[in-house]
Formats: C-alpha cells, sequence, structure tokens
C-alpha cells in the first residue's frame, strides 16, 4: 500500500527471521529501497524485478532467487544457492558465500562476492558473454582483520571444487595474484586471457563496490605492498568450450 503511495524508503528493524523480504512487488517497485536490521530470512529479494534491499549484517539462504533486475546490497555473508535462477540485478557482497551460488543463473547478473564460496561456484551458470552483456561474478578472495579491519587475503580465492560444472556461459573474474587456483577445481571451466575490455567491464562494478564497503581499487590491485597491473591481479574463468565439430568428405564427424 505504502509504495503505491508513493513512499520509497523504508527501514525495517529488529528482524527476527521473516522471510521473503521484498518479494511480490513487481517492476512498478523499480526506485524503491528497503534496509533490513536484525536477523532477516530466507528468501530475502527473491523475485525483485527492479528495488534495492540493503542488508545490514549476514543473511540466510535462496537470496535473490529467480531475481529480474535491482540491486542487493549485504554487509555481511550470504547463504546457500544465493542467486539461484537468477536472470539479472546486481548484487554485492562483504563476505563471504556458502555453496552453489549462481547455480542455474541466466541472463545477466552481475555480482561481487568481496570474501570467497565454499563449492559449486556457477553451476549451470547460463549468462552469456559478459562482453556482449552477458553475466559474470568478481570473487575478490579477501577478508578483513578482526583487530583494525585492515583487508587480509584468505588461504586461496576459493576453496572448494566444481567451477562451472555444466555451465555453458558467463565468465568468473577472480582475485588470484598467487595463482592459487588450479584446474582440479575446474568441472568445466578454464581460463581466458583477461583483456582490457574486460578490466573495463569490472572496473565500474568495483568502484560501486569500493563506495558501499570502502574496499578500494588500489588496494585490491596492491600485492605484497606493490600495485600491479590488472591482468596481474585477476584472472578470468569461461566455461570449457568444447570442440568445434566438422564433417570430412565422407560425411563422418570429427573435432577440430
Amino acid at each position: 500500500m505504502e509504495v503505491k503511495l508513493g513512499w520509497k524508503r523504508f527501514i525495517v528493524c529488529k528482524y527476527r527471521g521473516q522471510r521473503f523480504t521484498g518479494c511480490g512487488f513487481g517492476p512498478a517497485a523499480a526506485g524503491v529501497r528497503i534496509d533490513v536490521c536484525g536477523s532477516s530470512g530466507g528468501y530475502l529479494a527473491s523475485g525483485i524485478n527492479g528495488m534495492e534491499i540493503y542488508v545490514h549484517g549476514n543473511a540466510q539462504d535462496q537470496l535473490c532467487q529467480i531475481m529480474k533486475d535491482g540491486k542487493l546490497v549485504v554487509f555481511g555473508d550470504v547463504g546457500q544457492t544465493f542467486m539461484y535462477g537468477a536472470k539479472g540485478g546486481v548484487a554485492y557482497i562483504m563476505g563471504n558465500a556458502a555453496g552453489r551460488p549462481l547455480v542455474n543463473a541466466a541472463g545477466r547478473p552481475r555480482v561481487v562476492i568481496n570474501g570467497t564460496v565454499l563449492d559449486y561456484l556457477a553451476e549451470s551458470f547460463m549468462a552469456g558473454d559478459p562482453l556482449d552483456g552477458g553475466g559474470f561474478m568478481i570473487l575478490n578472495g579477501i577478508g578483513f582483520n578482526g583487530e583494525d579491519g585492515s583487508i587480509t587475503e584468505h588461504d586461496t580465492p576459493y576453496p572448494g571444487s566444481n567451477i562451472f560444472s555444466l555451465a555453458s556461459g558467463g565468465a568468473i573474474y577472480a582475485r588470484d595474484p598467487r595463482k592459487k587456483l588450479v584446474d582440479e577445481q575446474f568441472n568445466g571451466g578454464e581460463y581466458a586471457a583477461m583483456t582490457d575490455a574486460d578490466w573495463g567491464l569490472i572496473e565500474s562494478y568495483l568502484k560501486e563496490n569500493e563506495k558501499l564497503f570502502g574496499i578500494t581499487i588500489d588496494r585490491l590491485l596492491t600485492v605484497d605492498g606493490t600495485k600491479k597491473d590488472p591482468g596481474d591481479v585477476y584472472r578470468k574463468i569461461r566455461p570449457f568450450k568444447a570442440p568445434a565439430v566438422k564433417k570430412d568428405n565422407d560425411g563422418l564427424s570429427e573435432t577440430c
């Protein structure tokens, strides 16, 4: 009712596990912002189509399920199957994600996770070419010092396996200056060249990430006290491209 009356800003306090925050508003809620404080429940931001939701703390499972458009910002961690089946929208996560983020996502979702992910990252991701309007994730693999809040690096950007299992599109831009990721963690993924066009694409999202969380791009590009080129810090991972199939003069198929 309040949205129909033109209200645009809502602050909800003392949450105790209420689920489905933001669901059911549709595209008419574009420009609406909800700030959530307390212990929010699952399925928050599921199906949103233009609104913004800010979670001031950790979040639960199934966030942004089948999200179409809009923005989610979480000042903490998120739970299982984050952005399951999402078709679009942007999300910024200050901390970590549990297993299976972006499973079955398609279209053009764009995600920044500053921490790490447990396993099955981007399973069955179907998001096209990020340089041609498709979706992607930026995985920074960092944490924060509990004493002074300074940025620290995880032992690895991603500790799990099955990156891009059964995936057919999209990309992961992993901050991995020490080359900790190994081929054995892939199950359908492969490295691709990190080009100037790739950096131009993700830089704008890292700028917004900096505004939201104070994680500067300069700090992300700094390794052992030295600022590096983006291509020396970030690695692009894409779904494995199967060899093309062609037919010989006898009509038999072969790979090339």
